[in-house]
């Protein structure tokens, strides 16, 4: 596969470009009313947001346990501007050295302090997750098949509920929403077919994406469609809504306590299934690496060698996944996907530039309305490799 120039934020009018000139200057002034960081915390943060846009990419100077990992990641672009560097790994260490403005590394007050909680917690309380959580009842009498087509479509569309996305988005008018491209038959028979064997399923956004996540996990394991499901989730906090072991509390508590009996039941399930190590949550440092998967360490290519099959859960996943470039939207999936170390499938709605897989027509199609389609959050799309 040729090469595919790698995406940049130095393009002005771009969608790169807008997300640091647009997008991040609105989250850092909500971060900062969010919480009553102090006068050193607001400085930093002032400081990261100037540097990011006129500045050249400096080391972390935090004592944080990631470090030495970050020094050797930006080994190649230490005291470039920000904008030369590939936009996946300026992105990234945008929101590393964010957490480290707000004092989340340091050894004071703010040590842990995760400063996107608020934003997390209001949507997990909200009204729209009790009307979610309702409409399960509405699954009760459908066939297994039906609840997981359901469950997964919940779980696909789920990934809409970006807070780093929705905080900022304006409405887009044009084609409605849908689908690019829907492998999700061969998904349906990936456990079955691999003797129901382990899943793993790659974590994107927490709150009311994590709820729709682990209900599907529920039913995996109900059915018997899985022996065990790994969840894999970010050793912090990350591009705003990623989730972490916290947020997977939050959740099945939020589960449990729902006055929705079929909600309730699932998180009961999901708790035990904890116990049992059905369900295994994990994390690696990787996980908030500013690098593509094909980058992986051994270690974590094993964990996923032995899977059935790997769901990789929205846009950043698809973005390391396929690799942060300006592939033409016709490229196989096969081809940007086959390095993955087990049957691979990807779950998004499209929030950036990068897409493969597509029918020529299709692209022509969405091509012809004139409207942003590729990082709207209106189109998603479930592509499958390594199964059949």
């Amino acid at each position: 596969m040729s090469p595919a120039p790698t995406i940049r934020s130095d393009v002005p009018g771009s969608f790169p470009w807008s997300v640091f000139h647009e997008r991040h200057p609105r989250l850092v002034q909500q971060v900062l009313d969010a919480l009553p960081y102090g006068p050193a915390e607001r400085a930093a943060v002032e400081d990261l947001l100037a540097e990011s846009t006129t500045g050249l990419l400096r080391p972390l100077t935090d004592d944080g346990d990631d470090h030495g990992l970050w020094l050797e990641w930006g080994r190649d672009v230490w005291g470039t501007p920000w904008g030369e560097a590939p936009f996946l790994w300026a992105e990234s260490y945008f929101y590393r050295r964010l957490l480290a403005a707000t004092g989340y590394f340091g050894s004071g007050a703010w040590r842990g302090v995760d400063p996107f909680a608020p934003f997390k917690d209001a949507e997990l309380a909200g009204p729209a997750v009790d009307e979610e959580l309702a409409a399960l009842g509405e699954l009760r009498g459908l066939a297994p098949e039906q609840r997981t087509e359901a469950l997964l479509a919940s779980a696909l569309w789920g990934n809409r509920a970006d807070l780093s996305f929705g905080l900022t988005a304006a409405p887009v008018a044009g084609r409605p929403p849908g689908l690019v491209t829907d492998d999700s038959r061969l998904l349906f028979a990936a456990p079955a077919a691999a003797g129901r064997g382990r899943v793993c399923l790659v974590a994107d956004n927490a709150g009311r994406e994590l709820l729709p996540d682990l209900l599907l996990v529920d039913h995996l394991l109900t059915e018997a469609l899985a022996a065990e499901v790994v969840l894999y989730v970010k050793p912090y906090p990350y591009y705003v809504s990623d989730a972490t072991m916290a947020d997977v509390l939050a959740a099945l508590r939020r589960l449990r306590s729902s006055p929705e009996p079929e909600a309730g039941q699932a998180g009961l399930r999901l708790w035990q299934a904890m116990h049992t190590r059905r369900l295994v949550v994990r994390t690696h440092p990787f996980f908030c690496a500013p690098l593509p998967y094909r980058e992986m360490p051994p270690d974590l290519r094993t964990e996923f060698a032995g899977a059935a099959v790997t769901i990789l859960k929205g846009d950043l996943n698809y973005r390391r996944l396929v690799g942060d470039q300006l592939w033409p939207a016709i490229t196989p999936f096969a081809d940007a996907a086959g390095h993955f170390p087990s049957p691979v499938a990807a779950l998004r709605t499209l929030k950036s530039d990068v897409v493969v897989g597509l029918d020529e027509r299709v692209v022509a199609d969405l091509d012809a309305y004139g409207t942003p389609w590729r990082t709207s959050g209106t189109h998603a799309l479930i592509q499958v490799h390594g199964l059949s």
